[in-house]
């Protein structure tokens, strides 16, 4: 971070380390553990102009992460959320949506963010907040993969995530994925396969191939009584 010159922002940063809270407790905290001192208002000035840091900030992160502690980024794990406004008065950004809070009449963004398997995060992107899930995560890996040169990788995400057309985007992309597989969505032909040869005990898992890759299942008794029983 010595290439960012804010003080205010790198000192927001250090207090999240020592203690994460909101921006406005931050800044209390910061005096009354260090003794160091930012009004309010200089946070409300500052923010907007942090907007433009976004990308040097990742970056500067991610250059970390890969010469410090030699991090491969070969498994990433992706998931979006959303974020509603308390206001109903909707704006370029702030749109209703499909809301996870159930606010469904109060606008939101849509937040999609990726992370390494060790929980260290390497990329963020803010969407409207009518945005569906399944058209973010594209966008999100092809700006990944143009700004860090990282070619080499496995995603994880779940089943919201992935679409038709984000299947074959991968595949021609030759990224890997793992996502979870709505069993309502699945053909019959495939449904079939499954019940024939799945083995019907707790933990055993069978692997199909199919054309856009293997599918694995697992049985679980607890979760065929729910559905069946």
């Amino acid at each position: 971070m010595d290439k960012i010159k804010n003080l205010l922002l790198l000192n927001l940063v250090a207090i999240r380390i020592v203690e994460p809270a909101s921006k406005l407790r931050s800044i209390e905290l910061l005096d009354t553990y260090f003794g160091i001192k930012h009004r309010r208002q200089s946070y409300y000035q500052s923010a907007p102009q942090w907007l433009v840091l976004k990308e040097k900030i990742e970056t500067i992160v991610v250059d970390f992460a890969k010469k410090i502690y030699d991090f491969k980024f070969d498994l990433l794990i992706y998931d979006v959320t959303t974020l509603y406004f308390e206001t109903f008065e909707e704006d370029d950004l702030r749109k209703n949506g499909f809301s996870k809070d159930n606010k469904s009449q109060q606008p939101q963004i849509l937040v999609a963010l990726m992370v390494s398997k060790e929980g260290f995060p390497v990329a963020y992107e803010i969407f409207t907040g009518n945005t569906i899930e399944g058209h973010t995560i594209i966008p999100v890996l092809n700006n990944f993969i143009k700004k860090h040169a990282v070619i080499e990788f496995t995603v994880v995400a779940d089943a919201a995530m992935i679409r038709a057309n984000n299947i074959r985007e991968l595949l021609n992309n030759k990224i890997n994925y793992i996502v979870g597989a709505r069993f309502g969505n699945l053909f019959n032909e495939l449904i079939a396969q499954i019940d024939k040869n799945i083995i019907r005990e707790d933990g055993k898992s069978i692997r199909i191939k199919t054309d856009n890759g293997f599918l694995i299942c697992s049985y679980s008794s607890l979760r065929y009584r729910k559905r069946y029983l």
